[in-house]
């Protein structure tokens, strides 16, 4: 069960990174109290770094939840799982807050 679930949060985690590369080149100009333009662009750049590392982190995690392995491990694994999602939670809070206050 655990598998599928993972599974499918690879596939929407992929489809997420599709659309934040769209949404990260289009700043919106509602706030008046906007972050500067070349500090948004900085900040974009290194969100997107921040994203292919935390892929390479999920993608490991998820692999490591298909080998056999012993409990310890499997709570080791467990650990990583869920420090990984709470860095992608706090990845797409960020994410979202540089859209919103960008020039």
């Amino acid at each position: 069960m655990k598998e599928i679930a993972d599974s499918i949060e690879c596939e929407n985690l992929a489809s997420r990174r599709e659309s934040e590369r769209t949404r990260m080149t289009e700043p919106s100009h509602a706030n008046a109290n906007s972050i500067p333009t070349e500090l948004s662009k900085e900040l974009r750049r290194l969100m997107h770094d921040l994203s292919n590392a935390l892929e390479i982190v999920l993608q490991a995690g998820y692999l490591l939840t298909t080998a056999d392995t012993e409990d310890p491990v499997k709570e080791w694994i467990g650990l990583l799982d869920g420090g990984t999602q709470q860095a992608l939670a706090i990845h797409l809070q960020l994410r979202e807050y540089i859209r919103m206050h960008s020039s």
